[in-house]
């Protein structure tokens, strides 16, 4: 087939980084799928909705990455299994996040499914690779002419040595360009690359374009621009991350810096992973709190999120920061939350931090007057429920001690906004890097 760069409306680059160090000694959070049928169906005559697709993870793998691409296929309407490749379903992938998958490798090893994509993570692509039974169904996926993917380090640790990228065009996490050059007939810097029936991408910062090209390739493109429509994806891939700033406040805070993140009901998994992911990869120390009654809640894409702690354990503790994920059911969960609403009360009139993205700015903070005197963000389509919409526009606003954000494709930037202020703009840039979000 021709080799050709993925006909996507973005920007590709090469962006070379060094790896950070992870938080020492995160508390666990544990993220359970609920299961979806996985059926054997013809890519080209079935309808979006009956797509099916394979995401395997095992110890070690980039939960970003895991999270995104199955949040973003799930919004088109694929039924997307996760599969461990591990000894139990019950998988410890990076930064403190446990993946529980829907089932067992060696349990769909006999289905076939249209598309079959492998997130990164280091020792997780080790782990992939290692698993023989993985290794037939994918090989057998590639001989009966499906798509299949991979991001960061699987193209190179895991296509690679099964020899399934031989003659073809590919990229991967910068570090492993060079292993990635032995397997691959061409190696490119471009953010997504597509030859023939292979999608690779580079690493968690481009994870969501990655995964808008497994839409276009499953459901075509009109589909994959719906998706992108509500993920508020920005379009200069590659660029510094920036933000609106007004009435400028140095953040002060302890060392290292103590994050509360409520989670709930319908909280947006993608917007709740990335900002524990990326903030603590800056090393500061974030506590997972649900507003439920019990620590497993039921996010938005039937992703199962199990928290450090019950919210009225949480409340006992103090903060420099208190930052919502969005999702509407889960900023609905928020706002009739007495003791969440207490805190943010408190945060407010002590001065210290508080944000906000997605829906939760609008249904959240503005009705309990938690927005007064502030400028905001939301997403586009709540913007209207805020009093001042002077500042809607932008993707990510600082006032004072107030950052708010548009939604899951600002959440990145979100998330490096945060760290900018409570850690310097050099750390931010460094992360930024290192999740090949932005350019050297």
């Amino acid at each position: 087939m021709a080799q050709m760069a993925f006909p996507l409306p973005l920007r590709l680059h090469h962006i070379p980084f060094f790896p950070r160090t992870l938080h020492p000694t995160p508390k666990p959070i544990r993220f359970l799928t609920l299961p979806l049928s996985s059926t054997s169906t013809s890519p080209m005559a079935v309808s979006c909705c009956s797509r099916t697709v394979l995401l395997p993870i095992a110890d070690g793998t980039e939960p970003m990455e895991a999270i995104i691409t199955i949040d973003v296929l799930r919004r088109c309407g694929a039924h997307v299994t996760v599969a461990s490749a591990s000894s139990n379903l019950s998988v410890q992938a990076l930064h403190g996040v446990k993946i529980i998958a829907d089932a067992s490798v060696s349990g769909v090893a006999n289905t076939a499914f249209d598309l079959v994509a492998l997130p990164g993570g280091v020792p997780g692509v080790d782990n992939l690779r290692d698993c023989k039974v993985l290794e037939g169904l994918v090989k057998k996926h590639v001989e009966d002419g499906r798509l299949y993917a991979a991001v960061c380090a699987a193209p190179a640790v895991v296509l690679g040595p099964w020899g399934l990228l031989n003659g073809l065009k590919a990229t991967c996490y910068p570090a492993f360009m060079e292993k990635l050059a032995s397997y691959a007939a061409t190696t490119v810097e471009s953010r997504v690359q597509l030859d023939g029936r292979v999608v690779t991408s580079r690493a968690p910062g481009t994870t969501m374009e990655f995964a808008v090209a497994l839409v276009e390739q499953l459901c075509g493109k009109e589909k994959a621009d719906e998706v992108a429509g509500p993920l508020v994806m920005r379009s200069n891939h590659g660029d510094e991350p920036t933000f609106t700033e007004l009435n400028p406040v140095q953040w002060t805070c302890d060392n290292p810096p103590k994050i509360l993140v409520p989670i709930a009901n319908g909280t947006e998994e993608m917007e709740a992973v990335i900002i524990i992911d990326i903030l603590r990869r800056a090393k500061a120390e974030v506590v997972v709190a649900s507003v439920e009654d019990k620590l497993e809640i039921v996010a938005s894409r039937n992703v199962k999120l199990e928290a450090d702690m019950l919210l009225d354990e949480a409340a006992k503790l103090s903060y420099d920061l208190i930052v919502l994920p969005g999702g509407l059911g889960g900023a609905k969960a928020f706002a009739s939350s007495e003791t969440l609403v207490s805190l943010l009360k408190k945060q407010r009139e002590s001065n210290r931090y508080y944000g906000a993205i997605c829906a939760s700015p609008a249904l959240v903070l503005e009705p309990h007057g938690l927005l007064k005197s502030k400028k905001a963000t939301a997403f586009p389509a709540l913007c209207d429920k805020l009093s001042d919409q002077s500042e809607v526009e932008n993707r990510v606003v600082v006032d004072g001690n107030l950052i708010t954000s548009r939604g899951p494709g600002t959440t990145i930037e979100f998330a490096l906004a945060i760290a900018e202020k409570l850690f310097g703009r050099k750390l931010a840039l460094e992360l930024a890097k290192t999740i090949v979000f932005t350019r050297p």
